[in-house]
């Protein structure tokens, strides 16, 4: 009797630690921190199950060429034809740069996991007297912890909305010496470029660790050649060649960005000089990116800006082309977490059963991105699926609810 007693009180014993840690850890998880952390991990177990499992493998190449009618809202074109008339805007006024120019490096922010977008952002607004931080910037436009990219029409966004003293404006096109000018104008630039992941983020075996990557110039010296950046991933001050940051920043059209107040506005488009007219600006990158193509063919990033070039002109079955090109050389894995243009390209020329393939393939490798949702429901709608395409819009929606509108509005297109 006395043993059953024991037995008892040791059971009740451990029924109520259990009980203790079960209620420690529920609220340890109220922690953001460790909410955040425990997600996290919990995300990346299960992408890379889902990979061990059935393997992403290679971006897919082009299906041969079959054209579908496309259904979808009418759109008003928004965009001129090719080749616009660049009298009327002035070339950047060519001033003589000092050597070297030193900004002062605003508090450094790491950033948390993916979060690359907001933390940048929110180093380059302290540097204009803004006092939040990067979780205020991602609760607007990336709430989700999984969501992966930030791009830069929703870094705009959050200025422009939450911020509205400062405006922001992005480019593409952009090289060194704009660079420095903005620098030595005293203008903070973000660009966009590449970085390579910790392997421990691995998909598989065979995953090439290739993702994208926002970084805060702050400074600049001839005499070393190198920018020093402000990497929310690598740390502060981080010294980066000038060949090194051209190199990197290729695959994402040298896309480049600034803040300033409404009264630089000035300043800043003499500093463009025509590069701050959009279409010139697009203009100038299409000769570009198709010089490239036809000085080496084998670039694959190359025929990659050629396509989004080509799409900001809504001459979408050169860019389908264009982006065939690049994926038949080859492409990283992740380049459709963080690009769209080939989405676009293939659903305006009609080219669904692409248009399918490849965002069941960027999904693959981030089934938390909105914009693969979006594509993917109209290429859905427009195979008949329509309860497919309203689950794969409201999936978008799920994914950032505070900011994605699209979807909104395919779902109100249907109804």
């Amino acid at each position: 009797m006395l043993k059953r007693v024991l037995t008892s009180s040791k059971r009740k014993t451990i029924l109520f630690g259990l009980a203790g840690l079960f209620l420690l850890a529920v609220l340890a998880y109220q922690i953001p921190a460790v909410r955040n952390a425990v997600t996290w991990r919990a995300d990346k177990f299960t992408v890379v199950l889902k990979n061990w499992i059935d393997p992403i493998g290679p971006v897919p190449t082009a299906l041969p060429v079959t054209h579908q009618a496309v259904i979808s809202p009418t759109v008003p074109a928004t965009r001129p034809v090719a080749n616009p008339e660049p009298t009327l805007t002035p070339t950047a006024v060519q001033v003589s740069l000092p050597p070297s120019v030193s900004l002062n490096s605003p508090p450094y922010e790491p950033q948390t996991p993916n979060n690359c977008g907001p933390a940048t952002l929110s180093m380059m607004l302290h540097m204009f007297g803004w006092e939040g931080n990067q979780a205020d910037i991602a609760s607007v436009i990336k709430p989700i912890l999984q969501d992966r990219n930030v791009n830069p029409e929703e870094l705009r966004y959050y200025v422009r909305n939450e911020a509205g003293w400062l405006n922001l404006e992005y480019r593409v096109n952009g090289n060194v010496e704009l660079l420095k000018s903005l620098l030595a104008a005293n203008y903070p630039v973000i660009i966009e470029g590449t970085t390579s992941l910790d392997p421990n983020d691995a998909l598989d075996a065979n995953d090439d660790l290739w993702a994208a990557h926002y970084l805060l110039l702050t400074a600049y010296d001839d005499a070393t050649r190198v920018f020093t950046v402000q990497d929310s991933y690598h740390g502060a001050d981080q010294k980066v060649p000038y060949s090194q940051l051209e190199e990197e920043w290729i695959p994402f059209n040298n896309l480049f960005m600034t803040v300033y107040l409404p009264q630089q506005e000035q300043e800043i488009k003499d500093l463009l000089g025509s590069s701050w007219d959009q279409d010139l600006n697009r203009q100038m990158a299409l000769d570009a990116s198709q010089a490239v193509t036809v000085n080496d063919p084998s670039d694959a990033f190359a025929w990659f800006n050629y396509g989004s070039n080509l799409v900001y002109f809504e001459r979408y079955e050169e860019a389908a082309q264009a982006y065939d090109r690049a994926r038949e050389i080859g492409l990283p894995l992740r380049m459709f977490r963080y690009q769209f243009g080939p989405f676009i390209a293939y659903f305006q020329s009609g080219r669904i059963d692409d248009l399918l393939v490849l965002t069941d393939y960027a999904r693959g490798v981030t089934e938390m991105s909105e914009e693969a949702w979006l594509w993917h429901g109209w290429g859905l709608y427009n195979k008949g699926d329509y309860a497919g395409a309203a689950k794969a819009w409201n999936k978008a929606i799920d994914i950032n609810p505070s900011s994605y509108v699209d979807a909104r509005i395919a779902l109100q297109y249907v109804q």
